[in-house]
């Protein structure tokens, strides 16, 4: 099995840095998996939709960046995100990896009133280390947020319908929860394509339920 890890942090030496690497090391210790790290930010990822982006809708070739991380997608059994939350969502250099990587043809097809995912179902993991405390996302409803615009907005509309999440709350103000969320990340890497962690996540405009 191989697995890719979209790692997007500017500091790799930061709290989520430390749970890439216990996540990373949970993946090796749970059987033959190879694992490629796509550390966005030292790897000078242009997250800047450009003009030649548009190439997609017209059926064009898309730039030779954008098609190398596609392939790395095409390559992978299963994919991993980890990555802090900021303002509820995605840092801006891993949403604009999926703006100019998910592109039409590759990840989705539309025609009006039809789209259709492309992209081969396999299991995801999202670890978004977040420094607001758990009652607040659920004061303000921001998780369900952020469930419809990634997990079926974003991944599920593409195709890939089989997500997990796990969200480690409150890092900024609890030391005891940053030893814990390590010890975590790590587990969670050894039983991250065990049989009972799928969820089926429905894409916008199904009826189904996760």
């Amino acid at each position: 099995m191989h697995i890719l890890t979209l790692f997007a942090h500017p500091n790799r030496d930061s709290l989520t840095g430390a749970i890439l690497d216990r996540f990373v090391a949970g993946l090796g210790a749970s059987g033959q998996r190879t694992v490629e790290i796509a550390d966005l930010y030292r790897e000078g990822f242009d997250c800047r939709f450009q003009p030649e982006d548009y190439a997609q809708f017209q059926g064009a070739p898309m730039p030779d960046a954008i098609r190398d991380e596609q392939a790395r997608v095409d390559r992978a059994d299963a994919l991993a995100f980890i990555f802090p939350v900021w303002w509820w969502s995605f840092p801006a250099v891993l949403k604009g990896w999926i703006d100019r990587v998910f592109s039409e043809g590759w990840a989705y097809s539309f025609q009006p009133g039809v789209s259709r995912g492309l992209l081969r179902d396999r299991p995801v993991q999202l670890i978004g280390v977040a420094g607001s405390r758990e009652s607040t996302y659920r004061k303000y409803g921001y998780g369900e947020a952020m469930r419809a615009q990634i997990d079926s907005g974003i991944l599920g509309y593409c195709g890939l319908r089989d997500v997990a999440v796990e969200l480690y709350y409150d890092v900024e103000q609890s030391p005891e929860n940053r030893a814990r969320y390590l010890d975590a990340a790590e587990a969670l890497g050894r039983r991250f394509l065990a049989p009972d962690r799928t969820r089926r996540v429905p894409t916008l405009g199904s009826e189904r339920v996760a």
